[in-house]
């Protein structure tokens, strides 16, 4: 571990440091009870090179990184995957160029729409029956996408989704080679895909060109710690490296670099015994909740007829619907009746992430409390919702970018009102877990109704500055 090896070597010298961060290498008073040892938390010293231009130990650890995964190089993230996927966009899509991708893509893609200028072309992906999160898109649509758009910069795809649930990537990534555009792939929570042959394959080995991976998520990183690995030479590596710069941290983390050192190293080491060992953890756990009364886990069984190639089973997603209670009631529960809490948790599911750290006996835990959850019906009635949960409608048109939406001038309007005006704001809702409105789309009269229905029923929404929707902001 090239980098964790340095900064060892740096602290044990018991250095006088005459230099930022403050704290001096001790403990902030207020932390000092917890234990926590900042001696790592150094700066760009002779000996511990420079993230934005690597030539010594942290170029070292990307190379090994690169070389676990097979890519051409591999870049350290500390301001998230965010920052990659910010960075790709940027790097592929400037100048107003197409970018293809998927309408249940993460919010930071918006981030790269703002900063490149590029024009977002949406595909629709399908929704899981039964469960309601939005799953994979077709390869006709990517087909016609591209033939209609000259101009495609690159084509956006997320491997594995939220829910844990991957398309037919390889597919995608043929269709990208025929017309000759780059393929990205948001794999933020897919870090761990490549290291047991039971799990779906990760993005790299099916054909992506560049990957961005959280490693904090599932390869045991500390948060905001990811990488970014380049598969081909699609991607104008000075391109990529110049929008890196202009968009993480000038004093990036060493302690972050550290642990993206010691999670590279630990995956090659044990990544497929410890992945052994959870895998059947969590099927045990999917075959018992399965059995109880009211409740069941996504399968191969939810996803045959979809535009899905498989899912991720250490990903755990319990539907709850047939129970009466809402998602998020039965998460609330589990937190405060049992002291446990899930990654997420919607209007019909929960979401349990199945960790490297993960043992057999809080998974049991979970199977004992969901048991409990499920002997004890709610008092009243039946789904804990105002009204049903609408259906989505069609996309709407693209008036202006996304770019000129965000820096134009705004005003806030009543929801009611704002029919045929021009989005300046994005509002997602989950399910299905997309934006129903993006900034520089027209908010049709089906849009509006829609989030009226979403208003009343309660379902969860997402980057809206009102958050209970009775007005939104629009391009003035």
């Amino acid at each position: 571990m090239p980098l964790v090896d340095a900064l060892e070597k740096y602290r044990r010298r018991r250095p006088i440091r005459l230099h930022v961060p403050g704290h001096g290498g001790r403990a902030p008073g207020g932390l000092r009870q917890w234990g926590l040892a900042p001696g790592w938390d150094a700066t760009e010293l002779e000996g511990l090179d420079d993230l934005h231009n690597p030539g010594g130990v942290i170029a070292a650890a990307q190379e090994k990184v690169a070389g676990l995964f097979g890519a051409r190089c591999s870049f350290f993230l500390v301001n998230g995957a965010t920052a990659g996927i910010q960075a790709l966009v940027a790097a592929t899509c400037a100048g107003g160029r197409a970018l293809v991708l998927p309408r249940n893509v993460h919010r930071s893609v918006l981030g790269g729409l703002v900063i490149s200028g590029a024009r977002p072309v949406f595909l629709e992906p399908e929704v899981v029956p039964g469960f309601g999160f939005a799953a994979g898109f077709g390869l006709d649509q990517l087909e016609y996408a591209l033939r209609r758009n000259k101009d495609t910069g690159a084509v956006l795809a997320v491997h594995p989704n939220y829910y844990g649930v991957v398309g037919d990537l390889a597919g995608v990534a043929g269709v990208c080679r025929r017309y000759g555009v780059p393929l990205l792939v948001d794999e933020a929570h897919g870090t761990h895909l490549r290291f047991h042959p039971e799990l779906p394959e990760d993005a790299l080995a099916l054909g992506a060109d560049a990957v961005v991976q959280s490693v904090h998520k599932t390869g045991g990183a500390l948060t905001q710690a990811a990488w970014l690995h380049l598969g081909s030479a699609k991607v104008d590596w000075e391109r990529l490296a110049d929008a890196l710069r202009l968009l993480q941290t000038s004093s990036p983390s060493y302690i972050l670099m550290a642990s993206l050192d010691a999670a590279r190293d630990f995956l090659a080491r044990c990544g497929r015994e410890v992945l052994d060992k959870l895998l059947r953890t969590a099927r045990g756990a999917a075959r018992e909740i399965d059995a109880l009364p009211g409740l069941g886990t996504l399968g191969e069984k939810h996803l045959g007829t979809l535009c899905a190639a498989g899912y991720d089973p250490t990903r755990l997603v319990v539907s709850v619907r047939e129970l009466g209670i809402t998602g998020y009631e039965a998460a609330r529960r589990l937190a405060a009746e049992h002291g446990i809490y899930l990654e997420m948790a919607d209007v019909f599911n929960v979401v349990a992430v199945l960790s490297l750290g993960t043992t057999k006996s809080e998974t049991d835990k979970l199977v004992r409390a969901l048991a409990g959850i499920s002997r004890r019906p709610p008092a009243g009635g039946r789904l804990v919702l105002t009204a049903p949960a609408p259906a989505c409608p069609p996309s709407p048109p693209m008036i202006i970018t996304p770019r000129r939406a965000w820096l134009a001038p705004r005003r806030t309007v009543p929801l009611e009102q704002a029919a045929g005006l021009v989005s300046a704001e994005m509002v997602a809702v989950y399910p299905p877990g997309m934006a129903v409105i993006y900034p520089g789309e027209e908010i049709t009269p089906a849009v509006v109704e829609y989030l009226i229905q979403v208003r009343k029923s309660g379902v969860h929404r997402q980057g809206a500055a009102d958050p209970q929707l009775l007005t939104v902001l629009v391009v003035k």
